[in-house]
């Protein structure tokens, strides 16, 4: 495999794990970025621009990540926090009136953020047109009753997150949700990543699809557990309901898509960009850029919901707006914070190590929050700084 990039001395079995993930688990074209405290020391991308095409990845190419997108939102939230802008314990309704209703008055700002709202679905479902448009899609989780009582439990909010985090934004600042981290985030910290894809970027994307698994070559054959499989499976259980709040799914190579800014599933990134800011969020990187104070970090990070899921069936834990390492999504530590993306890319900051991780893929595979070739290169990372 013809893997373009470079990395520094002792990060080469992070080269070499990614070489594995073309040879051994099926990538078709993909790019990995690793900063320590905040230096540059993986930068590599190899095979195709496109899943289903020929043209070669070349530096600076973008792919959609999905739900790592929902980690480049928290931290618009987690700003205006460390601003004075906004509460993490107000109630949602102090900033956005309408949310008031169906039983969510009692709704904190902080449940929103740590998929305690109890809004993970919709009753009537939003077609691709209708969640592009921030208006419907508010009004749709404003009027929505909750599956519990906000803030007695957790469920992934897989889509929902997009316009309880996105109204929210735009209620506090005037600004939707892409024109901030547009203004705020990305330009500030020069960082290749956007929600709301500018026409003028479009040519930088490749087009994603789903692929499938490699046959294995011995051993077991890894299968879900019934429950999580059967609760795919039900069209009325919670899991399959929030993943089809958007129905029928998206065309991710639409253009129209693209454009739309869903903080939940469709911020568009390479992995330097993703990479650069988490780095900013823990530390400076090069040019002295640093987005969160310690105790922003600290706040990022702390535990606030912990145990079964009641959405992806596992045991899951998440700070404010980020997943925090454990059985079902690892991460770099017990330290790190991140988010992963629904069968591939993946963002993460370590502040005990000073890493900051980002892999993006143009081949999406079946795992929801542990995408093997993820997991294989934080391994490598992981063996670098140990030693």
């Amino acid at each position: 495999m013809d893997v373009n990039g470079a990395v520094a001395e002792g990060f080469e079995p992070v080269r070499e794990a990614f070489v594995r993930n073309f040879e051994m688990l099926g990538d078709r074209g993909a790019a990995v970025t690793v900063y320590r405290d905040g230096h540059k020391v993986v930068d590599l991308w190899g095979g195709t621009r496109d899943v289903d095409g020929t043209a070669p990845w070349e530096r600076g190419t973008a792919q959609i990540v999905r739900s790592a997108t929902k980690g480049v939102a928290a931290a618009v939230l987690l700003l205006l926090h460390q601003r004075g802008q906004l509460d993490l314990d107000a109630p949602v309704g102090t900033y956005w009136p309408q949310y008031k209703a169906a039983g969510k008055e009692r709704t904190l700002v902080r449940d929103l953020l740590a998929h305690r709202a109890g809004v993970p679905v919709l009753d009537r479902p939003l077609t691709p047109a209708e969640a592009a448009d921030p208006d419907l899609g508010a009004a749709a989780v404003a009027a929505q009753a909750p599956a519990w009582e906000p803030g007695t439990d957790h469920g992934y909010h897989a889509q929902t997150y997009s316009w309880l985090t996105g109204e929210l934004v735009r209620r506090v600042t005037g600004r939707t949700v892409g024109e901030w981290i547009a203004d705020e985030i990305a330009g500030p910290v020069g960082a290749d990543l956007w929600l709301g894809l500018p026409r003028a970027q479009s040519a930088r994307v490749g087009r994603v699809g789903q692929i499938d698994a490699p046959a294995p070559t011995g051993g077991l054959r890894t299968r879900p557990k019934r429950s999580v499989a059967d609760a795919y499976a039900d069209p009325g259980s919670l899991t399959r309901r929030a993943f089809a709040a958007i129905t029928p799914l998206p065309d991710e190579n639409d253009p129209a898509y693209r454009a739309a800014a869903l903080p939940a599933s469709n911020g568009i990134a390479t992995a330097d960009g993703l990479a650069r800011f988490y780095a900013t969020l823990i530390g400076e990187v090069e040019g002295g850029v640093r987005l969160f104070t310690p105790e922003t970090v600290e706040l990022a990070r702390a535990e606030q919901s912990a145990g079964p899921d009641r959405v992806l069936v596992v045991n899951t834990r998440f700070g404010l707006g980020y997943m925090l390492h454990g059985g079902a999504s690892p991460l770099l530590s017990p330290t790190s914070f991140g988010h992963p993306g629904r069968g591939g890319a993946l963002g993460l900051a370590d502040p005990e190590s000073g890493i900051a991780f980002g892999y993006v893929t143009n081949g999406f595979r079946t795992s929801v929050t542990a995408d093997p070739r993820a997991q294989a290169l934080l391994r490598a990372v992981r063996a670098a700084i140990a030693g």
